[in-house]
């Protein structure tokens, strides 16, 4: 299978090269930004992006140009800016995901599943630590935790608390909190908190190498150019649906 990976000098471009080769996937093209995507998607079958979220449209527009399956990987869009790109995402087979991990997108599942079984009673919260060079705040996966919880409790994104200073007052049941903490080499760490009155449940994963995000982007690729147009996630990847 030949890859085009967009963002290819990042730290997960470069762990997606190095991936694909114990994979035995060939990568046809490796650009950044100031290439040209255009001729680098036309050898390729499909292109992985984990590039920066002011190219995320470009890139797609020149995919549903083509017809060339996507694997989206990029963070940090506005909710406006997502709205567009995932309807522009739809008109080709395309997977966007803010995490490739399988051990993340079980988490996702079973917090979809606590979300639904413990109520208003247990009180939501999100952490997440990423090292100091990351640019957005919430990660991807923070984001999409949360989307489940306020999913899942019939809550919009008026809901949500990132982080909390001077006098709050008590929190309210329909509060949900994210945290970010930002330090040193952390790949990403993720820990959903469910805390009622007399007990807490928590569900966390810790990464401690980038090769499962670009493993996972890769099996999300092999995936993808087999399926019809439409955004995919890798709970469709895996089978967790």
């Amino acid at each position: 299978m030949k890859i085009m990976i967009n963002g290819a000098k990042g730290r997960m471009g470069q762990a997606v090269a190095s991936a694909a080769a114990e994979m035995g996937l060939t990568v046809t093209a490796a650009v950044d930004v100031g290439d040209d995507i255009a001729a680098a998607l036309a050898r390729s079958e499909a292109v992985v992006d984990f590039s920066s979220h002011t190219a995320t449209r470009s890139l797609l527009e020149l995919a549903v140009a083509q017809r060339k399956p996507v694997v989206l990987g990029t963070t940090g869009h506005s909710a406006e800016e997502k709205k567009y790109l995932l309807a522009l995402a739809g008109e080709i087979p395309c997977v966007w995901a803010g995490n490739f991990s399988v051990g993340v997108n079980l988490v996702f599942a079973l917090t979809r599943r606590a979300s639904a079984i413990l109520g208003s009673d247990y009180d939501a919260e999100v952490l997440e630590m990423h090292h100091r060079f990351k640019k957005d705040a919430p990660s991807g996966t923070a984001s999409r935790l949360l989307e489940i919880i306020l999913e899942e409790r019939k809550l919009d994104a008026k809901a949500l608390r990132h982080g909390r200073e001077g006098i709050t007052g008590e929190r309210k049941p329909t509060e949900v909190g994210i945290h970010a903490i930002r330090g040193g080499d952390v790949v990403g760490d993720h820990t959903v908190i469910f805390a009622a009155l007399g007990e807490r449940v928590e569900l966390t994963h810790k990464a401690s190498d980038r090769g499962i995000f670009a493993r996972g982007a890769l099996r999300a690729a092999q995936w993808v150019v087999t399926q019809k147009p439409g955004v995919y996630d890798m709970q469709d990847v895996l089978g967790l649906k």
